[in-house]
């Protein structure tokens, strides 16, 4: 009598990757509350509720949860068919959300549905990394050739990013961007089409600046009026030297910076910061690191950092132990974005680069950044337990076949040269 098969065992999630993400989660809802009730307790637009965007916070918190445990369930190979639909849904978002979406800082990357704000642009980001995953580890070794593995990839990437540049939203294009370069390098792109795809996008921006530098020349802007233009060309100039307009571009980051510095060592205390109390524009979004920063000082700042680095450490680690290349690509990429993004947005408040207005990944306040970050946390903790399960032997067999990660190819070709 034959024995009936066996049914595919799933092994449990990667506990200190859970708990590290439901730490952030529950961080970012103190920070949120501690940085924005002085500004909705004084005004009418938000009901004089101190807790107004706490409770939004924690209910967006909640529903990342549930959307985090589900794809959680969902075994991760099948995503790589669950996400074409919303892939698609995500390009048509995006291709009318510059016509009837909501426009803020010179910017129109998001539509109103009723008092809640959904950004596109952060499905999109989840979304095109499964695509690029999916499709590098379909192509497999075609993936090197330049014409039938390389360019398609970069096509899609360019479509993309293009989409998202007609908000205009220039920091979420660099960090796609980034992102999807990352994915292509870990997919094993030859090196010299990188460089070359490098250049050529150096070369296309300084042309795009160029013309617009020259464009402002003969057709300079109204300085009361803010559009995508100056509102950017302002940044840059509060970035080169934020002291030359006090009150104007660079206020926001004189502020940022006199929260980091008021902080000290040791922090003025949890709740005892000054610069939030309608001197820090944002500071429950695109500033919240600036109010960590004043209320925890130095030591809470860099345990802070230390916890978010083991957690994407940790998140990698997970990813790269994956047998298929596609949970490895789509792991490093989800990890990759929220390490990107994070480092934008901190750079950006410490004046280590340009401000581009991007949340802080788990902590800022923002509802469709948190719920796309949890369930693509959720992606993660699929492929760990996908990973926890020990390789499985026949007795009669001593060698395990399994799909080399494409950085056991890098490795194997290099030897071969």
């Amino acid at each position: 009598m034959r024995e009936e098969a066996e049914k595919p065992r799933r092994g449990a999630p990667d506990f200190q990757l859970l708990i590290l993400t439901l730490l952030l989660v529950g961080f970012g809802i103190v920070m949120v509350f501690s940085s924005s009730s002085s500004i909705a307790l004084v005004s009418k637009l938000f009901d004089n509720d101190p807790m107004h965007f706490t409770k939004r916070q924690i209910i967006f918190s909640l529903l990342g949860i549930v959307g985090m445990f589900i794809t959680m369930n969902i075994p991760y190979p099948k995503f790589k068919k669950l996400f074409i639909p919303i892939f698609i849904l995500a390009i048509v978002m995006l291709l009318l959300v510059p016509f009837i979406g909501g426009r803020i800082n010179g910017a129109t990357s998001w539509f109103a549905i009723g008092t809640l704000g959904i950004q596109p642009t952060e499905l999109a980001k989840i979304t095109t990394i499964l695509y690029l995953s999916a499709l590098i580890s379909k192509k497999g070794e075609r993936f090197r050739d330049l014409r039938t593995g390389y360019i398609p990839v970069m096509v899609i990437v360019g479509f993309i990013a293009g989409l998202i540049m007609l908000q205009p939203d220039l920091g979420s294009c660099l960090i796609l961007v980034a992102t999807a370069g990352l994915i292509i390098f870990a997919g094993g792109a030859n090196l010299k089409h990188i460089v070359g795809s490098i250049a050529l996008l150096i070369f296309g921006a300084s042309i795009v600046i160029g013309i617009g530098a020259l464009w402002e020349q003969v057709n300079p802007p109204d300085p009361t009026t803010v559009t995508g233009d100056n509102y950017r060309l302002g940044r840059i100039q509060a970035f080169l030297n934020p002291w030359e307009d006090t009150q104007g571009t660079g206020y926001n980051l004189i502020q940022s910076l006199t929260a980091i510095g008021h902080g000290g060592v040791t922090g003025t205390g949890f709740g005892q910061g000054i610069q939030k109390l309608h001197y820090l524009p944002n500071a429950y979004n695109d500033f919240i690191f600036a109010v960590i920063g004043e209320e925890f000082g130095l030591i809470g700042t860099l345990i802070f950092l230390m916890v978010y680095i083991y957690f994407i450490w940790r998140g990698l680690l997970v990813s790269l132990r994956c047998k298929s290349t596609f949970g490895t690509l789509t792991g490093v990429g989800i990890m990759g974005l929220i390490a990107i993004q994070a480092f934008v947005n901190i750079g950006g408040v410490t004046n280590t680069i340009p401000v581009t207005g991007v949340t802080l990944p788990f902590i800022s306040y923002g509802g469709s950044s948190l719920l796309v970050m949890m369930i693509a946390m959720g992606i993660v903790l699929s492929i760990s337990r996908e990973s926890s399960l020990p390789v499985k032997q026949e007795r009669t067999k001593s060698v395990v076949v399994r799909e080399p990660t494409p950085f056991e190819v890098r490795s194997q070709q290099r030897r071969h040269m």
